[in-house]
């Protein structure tokens, strides 16, 4: 089912009733105050009780359901059941759900638009080596990457490849740079010396390799596989866009420079214009044929090479950019219009956000390491925090309770918090 709007039709739909899934995560806030703000029924399903939604003046109403990755069936039946009884219109996935989604869309597209592609394509996609075999297959740029399926595996190829350069190890199926290992730094090693000093280092640094088990607990098997993935100094800058059948909607690159840690998620966002990335996204989009929300995380060289190292077929943290947001809930809710008349909606140039409390978090680390306290001061004034909104402020206040809920979960599965945050919606492969 597809809905179609001509424009007078457009105008006349005083509203629509719009399902969205992750009502935890700040682009599902975001997303709904901007569909409230177009005059749409916002509801959301969220599977954990305390969550940024739940007490938004932006919603009609919230709806607790099972757990998509613990109690798949369970939930795809609540699921088509609230879609039923609160004739939803249009059903948008925001986080991994898309892929349990996915996996019960034609059912529930018999009462519903839903906002997905197969499930086949979003796992080529969500999985990190698959995604780099087609984008090389299509001569897209991106990095070398192996295919890791046991622990011998690991220990045999990390003694090699430390040898050829620097590499990045991380799951094939992993979220927010959650369990990834970036290289350890070799120039010290190799600066100067003799030949024999270069080798006898090398030699110790595979030694070392061999016999520290840094892997720990961790499972590597061909059902749960890793990668290593040559490391490409840069600088980093990530997507969202918005497909229709192979062609861009809306789209959005922008700098992540402020992470939750080194490697983490992004807690600053801010709008770019980067023809090179677009176009590496349009061909791919158009080669792919997707439809949906899909973003990627590229690498730029100091010369300008832009590389994809991974991608996210669901919403991600460029939403925030479109602020107030008219044009993505056009993009989202008539897709085909926009396509048709070749439009493409884009941020406004200076569009920048925040998660507030996170950023301050990255404030310290400039402030006690040798980050640029100036420049970080800089993107903070005059940024909106997503969360914060004065005729809207509960969801801010609820974003401390999330905190302590996931703590909890974390302390009691031995997960870290990030993990501990989407611990019942990932989705790693199963049930393909």
């Amino acid at each position: 089912m597809t809905i179609r709007f001509t424009k007078n039709e457009h105008q006349a739909s005083a509203s629509l009733n719009v399902l969205l899934t992750g009502g935890r995560a700040p682009v599902t806030l975001d997303l709904a105050r901007m569909l409230h703000r177009a005059g749409h029924r916002v509801y959301v399903a969220e599977s954990v009780v305390r969550h940024l939604c739940r007490r938004s003046s932006a919603l009609q109403q919230c709806f607790t359901v099972p757990s998509p990755r613990h109690e798949t069936e369970n939930y795809l039946f609540e699921m088509e059941t609230l879609v039923q009884a609160w004739q939803i219109d249009v059903l948008i996935p925001m986080c991994e759900e898309v892929f349990y989604i996915a996996q019960g869309a034609e059912r529930l597209r018999h009462y519903c638009h839903v906002l997905v592609s197969s499930l086949e394509q979003l796992h080529e996609l969500h999985h990190k080596y698959d995604f780099i075999q087609l984008a090389a297959s299509l001569g897209l740029s991106v990095p070398v990457t192996r295919l890791i399926n046991s622990r011998q595996e690991w220990m045999e190829m990390q003694a090699d490849l430390e040898i050829e350069g620097e590499w990045v190890w991380k799951p094939v199926y992993s979220r927010f740079a959650a369990r990834v290992r970036m290289p350890m730094s070799s120039t010290g090693d190799f600066d100067g010396g003799s030949p024999d000093q270069k080798i006898h280092a090398i030699k110790m640094k595979q030694h070392r390799l061999q016999n520290d088990d840094t892997l720990g607990d961790t499972e590597i098997s061909s059902a749960s596989p890793w990668v290593a993935q040559a490391y490409i100094a840069g600088q980093m800058l990530c997507t969202y866009s918005v497909a229709y059948e192979g062609t861009i909607v809306a789209h959005t690159t922008y700098d992540s420079r402020y992470r939750t840690g080194s490697v983490g998620a992004s807690v600053f966002f801010e709008h770019v214009e980067h023809e090179g990335i677009y176009e590496w996204v349009r061909q791919f989009v158009q080669a792919t044929g997707f439809s949906g929300q899909i973003g990627f995380d590229f690498i730029e060289t100091a010369d300008g090479q832009v590389y994809a190292i991974e991608c996210n077929p669901r919403a991600t943290s460029g939403i925030h950019l479109f602020h107030p947001g008219d044009g993505l809930v056009r993009a989202l809710i008539a897709p085909d219009e926009l396509a048709k008349a070749a439009e493409v909606v884009i941020p406004k140039q200076s569009s920048k956000a925040m998660l507030m409390l996170p950023m301050l978090g990255s404030g310290l680390q400039q402030l006690w390491g040798k980050g640029d306290l100036r420049a970080w001061m800089a993107a903070w004034r005059g940024t909106r925090d997503v969360v914060y909104l004065r005729h809207d402020a509960k969801p801010w206040f609820e974003q401390f309770g999330v905190v302590l809920s996931a703590w909890r979960l974390a302390r009691q599965h031995k997960l870290s918090l990030t993990e501990a945050l989407t611990h019942d919606i990932e989705w790693n492969g199963e049930q393909r």
